[in-house]
């Protein structure tokens, strides 16, 4: 499935800001075998003073923009068109979820790939006995990894409520879990949480979910802004999976990835330092249009 996909970020600040600088994930990837990025623009407004395009440990393509000159508003745009070709699909057996920590361990590489990264409680994803509870009352400890995986995520769509208002960006995970409501950042968060705390390694996921539903399904959540899902890593011969627990579905081709890694520090759409006063309203856009 091919897709355009346009988005605005747009800031206005009560005062005019006398610098900022600011790092940007926000450009789909190109991830062979799974999907192309055939074109891409990513613009800023004002111009930056400065740009520099890296990419980060985990394959993400990161630019980092400099403004210097006083600016009351700043926006981010991108446009880019994509083909997705995973369909979600899990075609090879998945381990023992009792036999994972022994696949775990046979990993001898620290690759970005590498599931010893996604195993730890961390600084955003914290220790949270209920949690940790809630997620060994819903699998079967000799099932399969991948039960696990949708097991857990069956029952946070089912136990939480998607809710905007509910949370913020800066909401910890376990306050959200706690009132069993927030958006899709929420739900992934606390998924990568409860599959760490059975033992299965799990990362965060951001990009864009498609925006028109197939004739006949229901729309789903979380298509009007970026969106986030789950990879979880179900040993050798299936490796790295993705669920989107906000919609209780694998993730195929009507997703489309922007950034991977640990947790949501690590594939924050934008991330900036800035010299203003009061706090800056922001607005976020997306179109994603499906070409066949």
């Amino acid at each position: 499935m091919r897709y355009d996909i346009s988005l605005t970020i747009e800031y206005r600040y009560q005062s005019a800001a006398t610098f900022g600088r600011h790092l940007l994930r926000l450009m789909p990837l190109n991830l062979p075998g799974e999907q192309r990025m055939i074109s891409g623009l990513l613009e800023s407004s004002p111009e930056p003073d400065e740009r520099v395009d890296r990419v980060d440990f985990f394959g993400n393509a990161c630019v980092e923009l400099g403004h210097s000159a006083p600016h009351k508003t700043l926006v981010f745009r991108i446009t880019a068109r994509v083909e997705r070709t995973k369909d979600g699909i899990v075609y090879n057996a998945p381990a023992l979820l009792a036999a994972l920590k022994g696949e775990v361990e046979a990993v001898r590489h620290l690759d970005a790939d590498a599931p010893h990264h996604f195993t730890s409680l961390d600084r955003r994803i914290r220790p949270d006995p209920a949690r940790a509870a809630y997620a060994r009352a819903q699998i079967d400890p000799q099932g399969t990894v991948l039960d696990a995986v949708t097991a857990i995520g069956g029952a946070l769509h089912r136990d939480m409520t998607f809710n905007p208002e509910a949370t913020s960006v800066d909401t910890p995970p376990e306050e959200a879990f706690a009132r069993r409501s927030g958006v899709c950042q929420d739900y992934s968060q606390i998924m990568i949480g409860a599959l760490r705390d059975v033992g299965v390694p799990a990362g965060y996921v951001s990009g864009f979910l498609r925006t028109e539903p197939p004739p006949g399904q229901p729309r789903l959540e979380g298509a009007d802004a970026m969106h986030a899902w789950v990879r979880a890593w179900c040993g050798q011969s299936v490796g790295w999976v993705e669920f989107d627990p906000t919609n209780n579905v694998f993730a195929g081709t009507d997703h489309v990835v922007v950034a991977r890694g640990r947790d949501y520090s690590d594939v924050a759409p934008v991330k900036g330092i800035l010299r203003a006063f009061g706090t800056p309203v922001t607005s976020q856009a997306v179109d994603m249009i499906p070409l066949g």
